[in-house]
């Protein structure tokens, strides 16, 4: 299947994904890692059609979302394993890596689509003999059409089901049920907000500013209104002091020390942030 905005509901989304990203049938680990490159790289189809390292759902999803920067893909996975199996297999090259508990969402950018370059070679291929040309230089076309990334990397969205941040809903006072499907809620126009971003602001890119801006927009989108308050809980500040949360997830540092300086130092500046944001929304309400 293609990747053509059609949804899909249920067990088979996995599936339906693989059919276009067959790097999908390469478990994570040394011997996917292999896999990944020869599918990815090469272009080339996947030895076996396995999905057994996914659990799937029947509520999983896959649906295209409008956007102000146009549509893109939204896969949610109800199993959290199937989330970490995921981005382990298309953000991370098959790579066994650690997905922290505070992660639920992820925009992966930049996803090469074969099927978009061989149905062009196709088209291409095809129009080419209609003009009596009997030997089209693909090698050229190929050169040409894959200069512009837009022709054949897609951008997908994966969303995981779960409490946002690994914030528990009681400690909001929100009742579980209701706490799922608001996470939900941040979680998917949090990401989209970070995919308009980066479609209309390429040159702007600050990890921290962008996690501000996009949960921003998701609480506001979830709630109806903006809370600081929970914004601050999120990442994990209390009082302008940083206590543990997803903060640490976008700090780079050499040493323990010096990750705890910039956490310590990030989150005096975000609670003035978060601050300013409330002030700025109420104003235009």
């Amino acid at each position: 299947m293609s990747m053509e905005q059609k949804s899909v509901y249920g067990r088979g989304v996995i599936e339906a994904l693989a059919g276009t990203y067959e790097q999908l049938f390469a478990a994570p680990g040394e011997a996917g890692e292999k896999k990944y490159a020869d599918i990815v790289q090469l272009g080339e189809s996947a030895p076996e059609r396995d999905l057994s390292h996914f659990r799937t759902h029947e509520d999983d999803s896959l649906i295209f979302e409008e956007t102000p920067a146009g549509a893109v893909m939204c896969i949610t996975l109800n199993e959290r394993e199937d989330f970490v199996t995921f981005l382990r297999i298309m953000a991370n090259r098959c790579k066994m890596v650690d997905i922290p508990d505070t992660q639920g969402a992820s925009t992966i950018d930049g996803v090469i689509n074969w099927k978009k370059i061989y149905a062009h070679r196709d088209e291409f291929l095809k129009t080419e003999k209609e003009k009596g040309n009997p030997d089209p230089d693909w090698n050229a076309e190929f050169n040409r059409f894959t200069a512009d990334r837009n022709n054949f990397r897609d951008t997908l969205i994966v969303l995981s089901v779960g409490p946002y941040s690994a914030v528990p809903g009681k400690s909001l006072g929100i009742e579980d049920d209701r706490w799922i499907h608001l996470s939900h809620e941040i979680r998917k126009y949090h990401e989209c907000t970070h995919f308009i971003c980066r479609k209309k602001y390429p040159d702007k890119k600050d990890a921290v500013w962008d996690e501000l801006v996009a949960d921003a927009v998701g609480i506001y989108a979830a709630f109806d209104k903006y809370d600081p308050g929970i914004q601050a809980r999120f990442l994990g500040i209390r009082d302008g002091k940083y206590e543990g949360g997803r903060l640490e997830n976008y700090i780079k540092a050499d040493t323990e020390e010096e990750i705890n300086r910039i956490l310590s130092d990030l989150s005096k500046k975000i609670s003035q942030i978060l601050e300013s944001f409330d002030a700025m929304i109420l104003k235009q309400s």
